[in-house]
C-alpha cells in the first residue's frame, strides 16, 4: 500500500500539470494554489474533464459529478483538500 498524499504533494503536482497542459509553462510564474482557475479561464468545460481525467489517472481517484463544482474546483488548493479529504475518507472505511 502507498503512503497517503498530502495536500502539498497533490497541490503541487496539480500546478505542475496546469502550468504544463494550460499554461505552457506558465513562464510568468503567476499560477500559485489560490489562483481564481475559474476566473481566470483556465478551467472550462474541456479543461474541467481533461484535469479530471488527469486526476484519475496521476492519483487513482475519481471525482464524482455532484463534486465538480465552483466550490470545489475554484483553485488548485480547493481541489487538493478535495482529493485529500476523499483519500481520509475512503481510508477511514473498514
Amino acid at each position: 500500500m502507498t503512503a497517503p498524499l498530502t495536500e502539498t504533494d497533490v497541490t503541487e503536482r496539480l500546478l505542475s500539470f496546469l502550468k504544463e497542459r494550460f499554461l505552457s509553462g506558465d513562464p510568468h510564474g503567476e499560477l500559485r494554489p489560490d489562483t481564481p482557475l475559474l476566473e481566470w479561464g483556465i478551467l472550462t468545460s474541456l479543461n474541467t474533464a481533461i484535469l479530471l481525467n488527469h486526476i484519475t489517472m496521476e492519483f487513482g481517484a475519481h471525482v464524482p459529478f455532484e463534486r465538480v463544482d465552483a466550490t470545489a474546483f475554484k483553485d488548485v488548493a480547493s481541489i487538493a483538500a478535495m482529493l485529500c479529504a476523499a483519500q481520509e475518507d475512503v481510508s477511514a472505511r473498514p
